[in-house]
């Protein structure tokens, strides 16, 4: 964790609402304008209300460059899923079988 953290590449950022820290997004830059996602969280009691979605936002404003972006989740996990595909991101048709209950699953949006 301590080299990613200090990796150049890498931006972590702590999530906020309504002063509290509810998460994070690390942000990670590759060649040719392409970013990756990994990972976003927002704890449990502060799922539901939008949050990830708006970060998703501000991120892209941030990081106004890009050209797509990237990320995983795990297929079992529905509501990643459901969120991901409704702020734009497209299944690669990539999985990865982790184990008989963990599938990752790869996304990218393009701009």
């Amino acid at each position: 964790m301590i080299t990613q953290i200090n990796e150049s590449t890498t931006d972590y950022f702590i999530i906020h609402h309504l002063e509290v820290a509810v998460g994070g997004i690390r942000v990670v830059k590759k060649d040719n304008q392409i970013y990756s996602v990994s990972p976003i969280f927002i704890l449990p009691e502060h799922q539901g209300k939008g949050i990830a979605q708006k970060v998703f936002t501000m991120v892209e404003q941030i990081y106004d460059d890009a050209k797509s972006w990237k990320l995983g989740t795990i297929i079992q996990e529905k509501g990643n899923c459901y969120l991901y595909e409704k702020i734009g991101y497209k299944k690669t048709g990539a999985t990865k079988v982790i184990n008989d209950k963990m599938t990752m699953v790869f996304y990218e949006k393009h701009l």
